[in-house]
């Protein structure tokens, strides 16, 4: 029974990390922009949800139908204000990608310190379907059971789109061969800002998720930006299948390790298989080298 409780539960934790990294591994996949702001994003939907709930009496699966448009929006608009002028002045992909992380981290700081405004820095939470759930003999709260079932379902949905629809071929291609798309008459600017807007709206349904169950507060963002970056490389960039299963290796093996050997030793177990990953496998786990 106690080998079931650390799976089940490693199961739960590894959907929470897929939410929080399907999104950046959608803006990192196809737009190459590295966004360190990702926390922040994800933060400022948690609280937001969080204020209609406490203030509004909105409940945080109606607050999903109200932020995700909105940040999708935000998000189109900031990639078309702030990064899309970025994009045309880089060389190459790669200084496309050093000059995103200048920029991201600034506006990270730019995120944070508006948020420790309107909030402060003291830890935030509220409650919603924490209700006990029996899975095979093991109580789990129905929030967290919620977040990998929505973590599940929004892996294989842009599984399904990348590979089954006409936006999917063209955000392939612009994440393949930005420089050969337009041949075939493929926008690369547009494609690009849609892949920021819907990493931003995916990463708004995490916020409010992660929210019904956890602590936050305005300074954790780059806390979730890490783990989600180390689900990413895990995976394979661009790779949203690997990106959900080596998610749930990370989960189940900080419940494991938590279980059996020692609760302190979790965050080092995690960093020893990105580490064993990055040196055997430097394109992911389920991602392709480069020819």
């Amino acid at each position: 029974m106690r080998l079931v409780d650390a799976l089940i539960f490693g199961l739960t934790l590894g959907g929470t990390y897929a939410l929080i990294a399907l999104g950046l591994n959608l803006q990192y996949g196809v737009a190459r922009i590295l966004n360190l702001a990702y926390g922040e994003m994800l933060i400022a939907a948690a609280l937001g949800a969080l204020v209609l709930f406490t203030q509004a009496g909105v409940s945080p699966l109606l607050a999903l139908v109200l932020l995700v448009p909105v940040a999708g929006i935000a998000g189109a608009l900031l990639y078309r204000v702030a990064l899309q002028p970025l994009v045309r002045r880089a060389r190459s992909r790669e200084a496309l990608e050093a000059d995103s992380i200048l920029s991201t981290f600034g506006l990270l700081f730019v995120l944070q310190g508006l948020m420790l405004a309107g909030f402060g820095g003291n830890y935030l939470s509220y409650s919603y379907l924490a209700v006990p759930v029996d899975v095979l003999g093991t109580t789990v709260s129905a929030n967290r059971l919620l977040a990998l079932v929505v973590a599940l379902v929004l892996g294989g949905g842009l599984f399904l789109l990348l590979t089954r629809t006409r936006i999917g071929t063209a955000l392939r291609a612009v994440a393949v061969a930005p420089e050969s798309a337009p041949l075939v008459a493929i926008d690369v600017a547009k494609i690009a800002m849609l892949a920021f807007a819907l990493g931003t709206a995916l990463v708004a349904v995490a916020g409010v998720l992660v929210s019904m169950f956890s602590t936050f507060s305005a300074t954790m963002g780059v806390l979730f930006t890490m783990k989600a970056l180390i689900v990413v490389m895990m995976g394979g960039v661009g790779n949203f299948v690997g990106c959900v299963l080596a998610a749930l290796l990370l989960g189940l093996s900080e419940s494991l390790v938590s279980t059996y050997v020692d609760p302190g030793l979790t965050l080092a177990a995690n960093y020893a298989i990105f580490l064993f990953v990055l040196v055997f496998r430097p394109a992911g786990l389920f991602g392709k080298g480069r020819r």
